[in-house]
Order: structure tokens, then sequence, then C-alpha cells
């Protein structure tokens, strides 16, 4: 059974907010898009729960955390992504609950954007993959990111971004996006940004060394072909990337 064609991406928006739990998340998951964006002039930036400190077997965390995120701001900058903020929690082991939500709701309403993204959620990444178990960390962040949207413009939860960190509550989110759902019910035409996000996930050398043997520029070619030719029957034919937009 053909599945249905998937729609654009709103584009009447001028600020984003990704929220991802560790560097390469978004390389991974919707550089080309962010790419695009960019271009058009719009803000978007970036906000990563962890450091991806426990991501690469053969370095210590305190060596891995500062090299990670040096990779992840030069990768940002390759889509035109200056603003990159972290969080100070583990990865690895980084709960759902009210300090993560609290955490997301104070940069959606320091950064005040009407499009949030995060990665998926659910606890595969579906039948593309094998039905693939997610991580915690990713289940964790996304799901926080779904929640905190709606926090961030409640002045009664977390009064104290308020009382103690001045930030007013910010209820212009208008959608969220889903990179790598498995449901994508929208996409960006991926061309014009394709050979960056080459590029940016190329930025995380030192983690793709040690995830594969494979030379990093040819796998992160492959890579990034693979998943904008994923959907293009769903959408005219046009390299894209997919996403599952929740409206609010």
């Amino acid at each position: 059974m053909s599945q249905p064609q998937l729609e654009a991406m709103p584009d009447d928006w001028t600020r984003a907010l990704a929220v991802v739990a560790h560097p390469d998340d978004l390389e991974y998951g919707c550089a080309a898009a962010v790419a695009c964006w960019t271009d058009d002039g719009k803000e978007v930036a970036y906000l990563l729960a962890s450091r991806g400190e426990a991501g690469i077997d053969t370095m210590a965390p305190a060596e891995c955390a500062p090299l990670r995120e040096r990779e992840q701001r030069a990768s940002a900058a390759v889509v035109g992504v200056s603003a990159v903020d972290f969080l100070e929690h583990r990865d690895g082991v980084i709960e759902y609950g009210t300090a993560l939500r609290r955490d997301i709701a104070a940069a959606v309403r320091r950064h005040r954007p009407e499009l949030v993204i995060t990665l998926n959620h659910r606890d595969t990444w579906g039948p593309a993959t094998g039905g693939a178990w997610n991580t915690p960390d990713h289940r964790a962040v996304g799901r926080a990111t779904l929640d905190a949207a709606g926090d961030a413009g409640n002045r009664w939860i977390f009064p104290e971004l308020l009382t103690e960190q001045g930030l007013e509550p910010w209820s212009g989110v208008r959608w969220v996006a889903i990179a790598g759902s498995a449901t994508p019910t929208h996409a960006v035409a991926a061309d014009a940004g394709l050979e960056r996000a080459v590029r940016s996930l190329l930025e995380h050398r030192s983690y793709i060394e040690a995830l594969t043997d494979e030379d990093p520029e040819g796998y992160c070619r492959s890579f990034q072909n693979g998943a904008v030719q994923a959907l293009a029957d769903r959408f005219g034919g046009r390299a894209a990337v997919g996403f599952e937009l929740f409206g609010r």
C-alpha cells in the first residue's frame, strides 16, 4: 500500500529552537533542512541536553565532553547556526521529569521560537530500521521537549523561571516538529542544503572515526544521501527531510 504524500513544512515563521540529547543528533536528523532555513533568513538555535561525553568508548568523559562540544559548534556553523547551548544533564542517563522540562522551558522562553524541533521520542525507530530500539536519552529529551513547549507559556508552571531568571512566559510556539520519526507528515526539500548537511555531519569526525572503519567523508555522504532519498517518492520525487508535525 502506498503511503500518503508529505505536506511541505510551514515556512511562515522566523525563529526555531532545536532541542536534542547529544552532539550529532541534529546532523543525523535534519541538518539539510536547517541549512535551507538559515539560507532563507530564519533564526535557528540549538539546545543540547548533554555534551555527549559517554559517546566514545576509547575516550574518558572528561576528555570527550569538550571535544564533542567543539565539534558540535563547528558543525552548527556549517549550516548557519551560531547559538548553541548545552545543559548539564549526563549523557546516557538523561531522565524525563520536571528538571528536564524546566530546563527546556527556560530555553523556549529565552529564545521565543515559533517552531520547536526535536528528535524521535518513541520507543523504536520504526520498521525501516527493523524496529531498532531507541535510546533512553532520545526518548526522554523528545518527550520533555513536547511537554516543555506548553510549559513555557504557563506562568504557574515553573514560576521560578520568571521570579529567579526573569524569563517571561512564551506561548508563541506554533508547532513541534519531530525529526527521525517513523511516521512523518511533512517535509523540507533537501537539495539546497544537502552538501552542507554532509559537511556538518563530517565535523563530528572524532565520533565518526570511533563509530566506523569507513572513510569518514564517504560515510557521511552515504548516510545523508540515503536519508534524504528515502522520502523522495512521498515528496514529488525530491530529496527531503521528513518531520512529524504537531500543531499547538
